[in-house]
């Protein structure tokens, strides 16, 4: 066998190179899906709100019902995190600020903050907030969560989602991880968002039913 048979094979193919308007939108394509993928870390397995739906969807993200066409909230009831017993709808009277978390959840680990400083803010000011832990395994993990963040308001454990299916198809339901939702003083769905929500944009979405008369 001669030295050039025993040569390794080579592809006569030649690499190419992206430059250009080319690479550019190909770097651009893949910052979008991460940005799409950190914009929540799973859908919940709810039903969508289908076509027939009584809310508008804004321009940031947050929908919203108006007063004659909102849902009642489903029973939102069971242990939290810390083994308490806790129902949603002992607090009719105030508006609920309902918060579906995992502490496995990088957008929910960046919202943290702003939601226990809003919380602290208008605590005395007739309005309760509520987690929803869903997907931790234990309550080991959401509880070392609640003292890296410092929350202190009430979550529901809720492992493998119940409470999120106890929403009806059509309604503002948590569809998503992060999810939150604004229930008015008569226990009933006002706003919902499906991502992880600023300060800002939370205090937002609360405003409007919290000045509800």
């Amino acid at each position: 066998m001669s030295a050039a048979s025993r040569a390794p094979l080579r592809s006569t193919r030649t690499r190419r190179t992206l430059t250009g308007p080319r690479r550019a939108a190909l770097l651009t394509a893949g910052a979008a899906a991460v940005a799409l993928m950190l914009s929540a870390c799973s859908s919940g397995g709810t039903s969508s709100g289908g076509g027939d739906t009584n809310f508008v969807l804004g321009k940031d993200g947050i929908a919203t019902a108006d007063k004659g066409e909102r849902a009642k909230a489903p029973d939102l009831s069971g242990k939290t995190v810390d083994g308490k017993q806790l129902d949603v709808a002992a607090y009719k009277g105030k508006v609920v600020v309902v918060n579906v978390w995992g502490s496995w959840c990088p957008p929910c680990r960046a919202e943290a903050p702003g939601f226990e400083k809003v919380w602290k803010d208008l605590e005395g000011k007739g309005v309760q907030f509520v987690g929803i832990n869903t997907r931790d395994t234990s309550t080991g993990p959401a509880l070392a969560f609640e003292k890296a963040y410092g929350i202190t308001y009430p979550s529901l454990y809720d492992p493998t989602g119940k409470l999120m299916l106890r929403f009806e198809r059509g309604t503002l339901n948590p569809q998503a991880i992060p999810s939150t939702l604004v229930f008015d003083r008569e226990g009933k769905i006002a706003a919902r968002s499906l991502q992880a929500l600023s300060e800002e944009k939370l205090r937002k979405m609360i405003a409007p039913v919290l000045a509800e008369k």
